[in-house]
């Protein structure tokens, strides 16, 4: 079977957290023993750049390491440029989005942190810094790599590029409260995991490490960004929220520690309450943790099991969580997944390989009809070429 026309960007654990990548890859069609494929290659070398975002041509990316950055490049066809770094404000930042204020929010998983960066301030220093320097806009990666694909660029110390330290008030970062969780070596104090706006123009971010939604007001302009706390949603103890949707109003939330998926709704006070939950597979949880979530617009809601390295599928459109069916991740331990047009893209972290899925219109998926070659992929991103 003919692969779909592929670009991607994937996000992986390089040598300092153990894994088997340079940086972040790049994947588009390439030659393979003779034979049209497609074909990944580093663009950046960093460090654990586990999670990535992108927003026109921007694309940024975290390094979870101890004491973690944030860093940004513009994109140009398959090359990156480099243009900033800012600090995450804690250790190991796991997840990076663009919010719709113009801030950047990072959320860091082993001290419980959340970090917000103004986008205007970080370009607007950038380019000053460039600008004085005799630089304009970094440095880009154009040589060919032995596949015909860019080959990669050095950043932060790692090669050449700019590196723009922000100025304070560009950077916010707020402690989530000291909280714990009935799951002991996951649960001593606060992990935030991933952040979402809602439709109230709020954030929200996940705590597995207290089982709870922190909500927040973030505020960004051209000078300067505010975090500021609102309100805490609290869920089953022993949960551990992970990775967040919205759907028709609710927000569904994948539970990694106990293996459940729930759906929550605003009260008359505002609060997020549940509304159902339904397990992801049956038996003891043990070592079967899950990780990502997406809700398609017509309710199909996808979660990925690392441990039993699946794909589970739901329906929400009843208003409820009915379950669908399940299939092979394509696989072992699906940390990140991406819906393109007719098929589903599983970041297999342990297998080295992206995993090409069909879906059907019920959105399971089928067995895998083609792997992609990245090592300790943690994150995809598909891409419009430009």
């Amino acid at each position: 079977m003919t692969l779909p026309d592929l670009h991607l960007l994937v996000g992986s654990y390089t040598a300092t957290g153990g894994g088997n990548a340079t940086g972040i890859s790049i994947v588009g069609p390439g030659q393979s023993a003779g034979e049209a494929t497609l074909v990944a290659s580093t663009v950046a070398v960093l460090d654990d750049p586990s999670f990535l975002a992108v927003s026109g041509d921007r694309v940024y990316a975290v390094s979870e390491t101890t004491d973690g950055g944030v860093h940004a490049f513009r994109r140009s066809g398959s090359a990156l440029e480099h243009l900033w770094d800012a600090p995450a404000g804690g250790d190991a930042p796991c997840h990076v989005r663009v919010d719709p204020s113009g801030a950047l929010v990072v959320t860091n998983y082993v001290s419980g942190t959340v970090t917000a960066v103004s986008l205007e301030a970080a370009e607007s220093y950038a380019a000053s810094v460039s600008a004085s320097d005799g630089i304009v806009g970094g440095t880009t990666a154009t040589a060919p790599a032995a596949d015909g694909m860019a080959s990669g660029h050095g950043i932060a110390g790692r090669g050449t590029g700019v590196s723009a330290a922000l100025p304070d008030a560009a950077v916010a970062t707020v402690l989530l409260p000291d909280a714990t969780g009935p799951v002991g070596d996951r649960q001593e104090g606060p992990h935030a995991h991933q952040s979402i706006a809602t439709p109230a123009g709020t954030v929200l971010v996940a705590d597995l490490g207290g089982d709870a939604l922190h909500e927040f007001r973030v505020v960004a302009d051209a000078a300067s960004v505010s975090i500021e706390p609102l309100r805490v949603h609290h869920l089953t103890p022993g949960s551990g929220p992970r990775h967040m949707a919205w759907f028709d109003g609710d927000l569904v939330v994948a539970g990694e520690l106990d293996g459940r998926v729930y759906r929550m709704r605003r009260d008359e006070s505002g609060s997020l309450r549940e509304v159902c939950a339904a397990a992801a597979f049956d038996g003891p949880v043990d070592t079967s943790l899950l990780s990502h979530v997406e809700v398609d617009e017509h309710g199909i809601v996808t979660v990925a099991v690392r441990g039993r390295d699946q794909i589970v599928v739901f329906d929400a459109s009843g208003g409820g969580l009915r379950f669908v069916g399940s299939a092979s991740a394509g696989g072992v331990w699906p940390r990140h997944f991406a819906r393109v047009p007719g098929y589903l893209l599983v970041a297999n972290q342990m297998s080295d390989a992206v995993a090409v899925l069909p879906v059907g219109a019920d959105g399971v998926p089928g067995d895998a009809v083609g792997q992609i070659a990245v090592g300790s992929p943690t994150c995809i991103i598909p891409l419009q070429e430009r």
